[in-house]
């Protein structure tokens, strides 16, 4: 599966908000989470669907031109199919938070990169061997690759939101910003230091808190169209994944039906390329723009 196999990347240029439906808090629409961990995701189906848009795979379309019939499925008759790029779900692995200094974090914990590690591992896409450990940072540490060259450290502390911590270089976490920079900003030297300058490791406990609590909650309004003044009972509470956020998923190629000599590797290279996208909703807002970054295996 390996050759056929890349990590994708979403980088949130602005706020993000791909929705779960009406909420059951105080929040009426929710962003989408994963059920046992609480932790912010992309569905993958949402993100093959934006691709196909953005590669313009109408149904007329996908009837004239086999690769896109054969990367994004076709329906409505009994020669239907799912198409053959499959996509896990973009899970966070770096969740921006405001800081006292250095403006923001990159924020993340051990069980993040630990699962995400996994993931790497399990699909074929590093020897594991070249993979660093998970860092755990111990209660009340943040884990940063060098302490002096941190923009985010002050007097041998880090202040994220309303916590502080105690900053430690760890060389686990150094290698893991160094990797994630690389695949997050390829080919920018300039954003790839940036990241490496705001990347902290946090305690679990702290990255789940900061997952509940450091979101953005926006009050939206409806006007009336006669009177531009606010409806009567059209104000709800919208959350979105703040601009940075950094989220991961795998995309590989599955069987090809009708394949027309179309192999894996043709349709890989195709589609799965750098693309800046709208994603999610509100998009007249200027919600959800998204870089969506591919990963060669091994890269």
């Amino acid at each position: 599966m390996a050759r056929q196999t890349r990590i994708y990347w979403i980088h949130a240029i602005s706020p993000l908000h791909v929705g779960a439906g009406r909420g059951v808090g105080y929040i009426d629409l929710p962003i989408m989470r994963e059920k046992v961990t609480g932790w912010p995701l992309v569905p993958g189906s949402a993100v093959k669907g934006v691709l196909a848009d953005h590669h313009k795979a109408t149904e007329k379309e996908r009837e004239s031109k086999p690769e896109l019939r054969a990367a994004f499925g076709r329906g409505g008759d009994e020669h239907a199919n799912a198409g053959s790029l499959v996509f896990t779900d973009a899970r966070i692995v770096c969740l921006p938070v405001r800081s006292l200094y250095g403006t923001f974090a990159w924020s993340t914990s051990a069980a993040v990169l630990g699962r995400f590690r996994r993931d790497l591992s399990m699909a074929g896409l590093f020897e594991k061997d070249r993979l660093p450990e998970a860092p755990e940072a111990g209660p009340g540490q943040a884990l940063v690759p060098d302490s002096d060259g941190s923009a985010l450290v002050q007097g041998g502390r880090i202040y994220l939101e309303d916590l502080d911590f105690d900053a430690r270089r760890s060389g686990e976490a150094a290698a893991w910003a160094e990797l994630l920079a690389a695949q997050v900003f390829p080919g920018d030297e300039g954003w790839q230091a940036e990241f490496r300058k705001r990347f902290a490791v946090l305690p679990d406990d702290a990255f789940n808190f900061l997952c509940e609590t450091g979101t953005e909650v926006n009050a939206r309004v409806r006007l009336e169209d006669e009177t531009k003044t606010v409806a009567h009972g059209a104000l709800w509470y919208e959350e979105a994944l703040p601009a940075e956020t950094v989220l991961a998923g795998i995309v590989w190629c599955d069987r090809i039906f009708g394949n027309n000599g179309i192999g894996p590797a043709q349709l890989m290279e195709k589609y799965c390329q750098e693309a800046t996208l709208q994603m999610g909703g509100d998009a007249t807002t200027g919600k959800g723009r998204v870089r969506l970054v591919f990963s060669k295996e091994g890269a």
